[in-house]
């Protein structure tokens, strides 16, 4: 069944998601706190932007910047507020942490994972910061509601990462274990890196600064999100 390409932005607040629904998203990453790459927004946040707009809102779940869960208490409190924000009305997550080691902290996103209870959710960039992806990959192949990787295939953006987003799709095609969930690309994301991607197989982009030309001081423009949902559809479908 031939499909469009999902269109992602992040929101920080009501009016960045409207005008993101405006444009042409297909789904909104709400976050707080961009000057620490996107902490867990309130529970009225998550209210305010549910009752805003109609289109798919992923939640994320990250207490501080970087990608370590903290003390045993900080995973306690996270897990409480996963509760809050699914009682506001968030059906879909976005998470991701690491150990000391740059290895998957399994235990917590398998924790966190069950608190879910089979909601959809992505893990986010912290894979651009691991030790090994592929070992990544396999341990958390399995978990419940785990659909989709968001990464730039590389820490420094998707100049860097490209060579890895494209392997990985082609592991993704080919079936491999680990390599099952969709790819959702963002982080340096450019228009023109599109077609190739698209190419690629590749059929989910995301976008944040890209949806600001006028800086994240300034709210989402409509127009921004637009010129990316025409140059995603002008690249067509993909069976």
């Amino acid at each position: 069944m031939s499909k469009r390409a999902v269109l992602e932005v992040i929101a920080l607040g009501v009016e960045d998601a409207v005008a993101a629904q405006a444009g042409g998203a297909d789904r909104l990453e709400l976050v707080t706190d961009i000057a620490a790459d996107g902490l867990t927004p309130s529970a009225g946040t998550v209210a305010g932007i549910r009752a805003a707009v109609d289109i798919s809102l992923r939640v994320m779940l990250r207490p501080a910047d970087g990608f370590a869960a903290g003390a045993a208490e900080d995973v306690d409190r996270l897990v409480r507020v996963a509760g809050e924000l699914r009682a506001a009305g968030a059906e879909e997550f976005v998470l991701g942490f690491l150990d000391a080691d740059g290895g998957v902290d399994l235990a917590t996103v398998e924790r966190l994972a069950g608190e879910l209870d089979g909601c959809r959710w992505t893990f986010h960039r912290a894979i651009d910061h691991c030790a090994d992806r592929d070992a990544l990959r396999k341990q958390l192949d399995g978990l419940p509601g785990l659909d989709t990787i968001l990464t730039a295939g590389s820490a420094a953006g998707v100049d860097d990462g490209l060579p890895t987003l494209l392997a990985e799709a082609g592991r993704r095609r080919s079936g491999e274990p680990g390599y099952e969930q969709r790819i959702l690309v963002g982080g340096g994301l450019r228009l023109d890196h599109v077609p190739t991607l698209r190419a690629a197989g590749i059929d989910a982009f995301h976008i944040g600064g890209a949806a600001r030309p006028d800086g994240w001081e300034r709210p989402v423009s409509v127009a921004a999100v637009a010129e990316w949902r025409r140059v995603l559809d002008a690249e067509g479908v993909l069976s």
